[in-house]
């Protein structure tokens, strides 16, 4: 009989390309994917793999056994969710993904609140770059921004909530030196794998970019006076360093979103979580809007 987590593994591999690259994303060691992938090879009598200097390929026997690893991935999803579905219980995990600013600058004070209204159930708040996979259970909500209303997976269920602007920021300090006719560069602040927007091209600069890699470092660099740059409202507005670049307008970013998936969002603490985040969402609508503050 086929062990359902030997093919969890063979699924890891091929998908990544590298014992490597499975081992960390099925957060383990190298030696735990080697084993289970030779106790796969066993149970088939086949070789699954072929070790090259690029990585891990499949083999002949390895292509046709995909296929089918690939159809009880699904069946084990929909077995999994459609159990949860019945779970009516206010207890157990629940993981949320979000990108790092939401979770950091708005909504971790209403996660704390909720946290403390259901103590017997256990948080996990995935807040990274990388968008958790909702279909594959990696999490069981996701709150995401969407520019385009299309691009939302059909099978994913979303509960809409308020429009998210940004703006262009400098420090206040940068600002009144900038205005006394300082002769110091002002200079884009930028995330390396984004640059400046196009909304933005028309505001003038005198110093090359400065570029950072995350956006902690970008909301640092930007109140240590070293030029410009775009940022959420709810992150920019609420920063007493921080002030809108005078003759610069709103963008918006897009809608943020509640999305669960399928029998999950059935569960209870699901359901008590997407209607209270919802509902604070709701009252932050004028921070996310940019109408919290006046404009400089």
């Amino acid at each position: 009989m086929i062990d359902w987590d030997d093919v969890r593994y063979f699924l890891a591999v091929a998908r990544g390309g590298s014992v490597r690259a499975a081992a960390k994303r099925l957060v383990v060691n190298h030696a735990t994917v080697l084993r289970r992938i030779a106790q796969l090879e066993d149970r088939l009598g086949a070789q699954m793999f072929e070790k090259l200097p690029s990585g891990y390929r499949l083999t002949a026997a390895g292509e046709e056994v995909l296929e089918l690893a690939e159809q009880m991935e699904v069946s084990s999803h929909q077995l999994e969710t459609r159990v949860l579905g019945r779970d009516q219980s206010v207890r157990g995990l629940l993981r949320v993904t979000l990108a790092p600013t939401l979770a950091t600058y708005l909504l971790m004070p209403d996660f704390a609140d909720f946290a403390r209204l259901h103590p017997d159930i256990e948080m996990e708040i995935l807040s990274s770059g990388e968008l958790a996979n909702l279909t594959n259970r990696e999490a069981d909500v996701a709150i995401r921004v969407v520019y385009d209303r299309k691009t939302l997976p059909l099978n994913l269920h979303g509960l809409k909530g308020p429009e998210l602007f940004g703006g262009v920021y400098m420090s206040r300090d940068r600002l009144a030196a900038w205005r006394t006719g300082a002769p110091d560069p002002i200079r884009w602040i930028v995330i390396s794998s984004h640059g400046i927007p196009d909304w933005v091209r028309e505001v003038r600069t005198t110093g090359v970019p400065f570029r950072t890699t995350d956006g902690e470092a970008q909301i640092v660099a930007v109140r240590q006076g070293i030029g410009m740059t775009t940022l959420p409202c709810f992150v920019g507005d609420a920063d007493p360093l921080l002030v809108r670049v005078p003759g610069t307008s709103l963008h918006m970013y897009g809608t943020v979103w509640l999305l669960t998936q399928g029998e999950t969002r059935k569960t209870k603490r699901v359901r008590l979580f997407t209607e209270f985040v919802s509902r604070r969402l709701a009252a932050h609508t004028p921070l996310l809007a940019g109408l919290s503050v006046s404009r400089e």
